[in-house]
């Protein structure tokens, strides 16, 4: 939940991630700075924008058990405290904010530098979405697994056509998303067996999980196809350390 001066402003979707030893929290940019990453404006219709995350974690030594715990997205100067792309900037809608505040809390990080098994995916393969669509969760602090496929290939970095046709590390897929999904990871989850991209087969019995990205949203609100920035823009996130800058009104 984004929330500014303790108000809840917008339900969405964060996840863990490991790197280097340290923990960070991952959602998209729009959500962490409450405006839309191609203008610059307000999400809120009250213009307000968040100062931090609250976020509900699973309670270390206690299964099913969770507690919501604060995030700041800002330091004590007023900058941002989250990590954005040290190239396209808030263009690539996802942001890593450190993880600070860690006691009593057990977490359960993806490595996008190591993101599971080499599992071959393309168009019309399936994904899952694990996220918190309308704020619901699968009981407790789980979230919902909602499933897309792939809808453009993998291997070619996505052109936005209405954005100047830039390429930027992302992919589509074909899902019915709704509010609260952004921020979603988006998985490759094989249990009948799968071809790795060195043309192995493998049918051993044990389910397989390989972590592709993360969701922001849909191309446009008549649509079922949305963004999911690839495993590789994060990873590029976490290497470069490049702190975010306030977001100013208008301005991009």
């Amino acid at each position: 939940m984004a929330r500014a001066n303790g108000n809840d402003m917008a339900k969405a979707t964060a996840f863990a991630v490991i790197h280097d030893g340290n923990h960070y929290l991952v959602t998209n940019w729009h959500i962490a700075a409450g405006r839309h990453p191609e203008t610059g404006c307000p999400m809120s219709d009250t213009a307000a924008v968040p100062d931090e995350l609250a976020v509900l974690h699973h309670v270390a030594g206690k299964p099913g058990h969770w507690e919501y715990k604060p995030h700041p997205l800002y330091d004590d100067a007023g900058d941002p405290l989250w990590l954005e792309h040290p190239v396209h900037r808030q263009r690539v809608d996802v942001v890593a904010v450190p993880l600070t505040q860690t006691d009593g809390i057990q977490l359960f990080p993806y490595d996008p530098a190591s993101p599971g098994p080499s599992i071959v995916f393309g168009p019309s393969n399936a994904v899952s979405i694990i996220g918190f669509p309308f704020g619901r969760s699968g009981g407790g602090g789980l979230g919902i697994w909602v499933q897309g496929t792939i809808a453009t290939e993998p291997s070619v970095d996505y052109e936005d056509e209405e954005h100047g046709g830039v390429p930027l590390p992302c992919l589509l897929v074909d899902s019915r998303t709704r509010e609260g999904q952004s921020g979603s990871p988006v998985i490759l989850y094989r249990t009948d067996g799968y071809t790795t991209e060195e043309g192995s087969m493998i049918n051993n019995g044990v389910p397989a999980e390989r972590f592709i990205g993360v969701y922001s949203g849909r191309i446009n609100k008549d649509s079922d196809l949305g963004f999911v920035w690839k495993a590789r823009a994060l990873a590029e996130i976490l290497t470069a350390q490049q702190r975010g800058k306030p977001p100013l009104l208008g301005s991009p």
